[in-house]
């Protein structure tokens, strides 16, 4: 029995510290990306967390597949944002709320707001979409059925209102990293009732993924970080 016993309680410290080491990696990722975006390397990660080059390439087998797992975690975290948004006693504080929420991050991050604009993967946005249509459908809806969100507003709106503030925060990051709020401000009066016919239609959600997709196809093809 003793033969049996010894490998595998030795075995059991390896399993820990290559626990460890991922999600220490995945920490260094976040604060990486989060300065530098996707043009960072595997390799200036695995510096920042403190472990071997080869530790790194042992958990993940490219850079990608490490924005792939920090992308889980943030579309987790969006969720989690909707749930709070749908429980919320007043449907506006929650669609404001909401939206300030997925900002907030995606202003601070710029890894992610690449990862997240399919810099890096236009396929895997896709399941992005399918995770987080529903709750946002339902947030928008719940505003509207309590008369403080336009009836005209679709959910293809909310997207790209996020988009339009994630562009607005790319482009003043350095000199200005809340103007961002300006504009969600702005949009967030657009969508009361009252105000005046919209000139044109809202995408379906089937356009608004092609549309996204087509533009992230040639982001990612002029990206540089490849």
């Amino acid at each position: 029995m003793s033969s049996t016993t010894a490998p595998l309680t030795a075995s059991r410290p390896l399993r820990k510290d290559a626990a460890r080491n991922r999600e220490l990696l995945i920490a260094a990722a976040r604060e990486v990306f989060a300065k530098r975006g996707l043009e960072a390397s595997l390799d200036e990660v695995a510096r920042h967390a403190g472990v071997g080059v080869g530790t790194a390439y042992r958990h993940f087998a490219n850079k990608y597949e490490l924005v792939s797992a920090l992308m889980s975690n943030a579309v987790d975290d969006m969720v989690a944002d909707a749930e709070r948004a749908l429980a919320a006693e007043d449907p506006w504080l929650g669609l404001v709320g909401f939206l300030e929420a997925a900002l907030a991050d995606q202003s601070e991050d710029r890894g992610l707001r690449e990862a997240l604009m399919g810099v890096h993967d236009t396929e895997k946005l896709e399941q992005v979409h399918d995770r987080l249509v529903g709750p946002i459908t339902e947030i928008l809806r719940r505003a509207q059925r309590a008369g403080v969100v336009r009836a005209d507003a679709e959910p293809t709106d909310i997207g790209f209102i996020i988009t339009m503030a994630c562009a607005v925060a790319d482009v003043a990051s350095d000199c200005a990293p809340q103007l961002w709020r300006r504009y969600l401000a702005m949009c967030l009066e657009g969508l009361k009732p009252g105000g005046a016919t919209l000139p044109a239609a809202a995408l379906t959600e089937r356009e608004f993924r092609d549309a996204m997709a087509t533009h992230k196809q040639a982001l990612a093809r002029g990206s540089s970080i490849s």
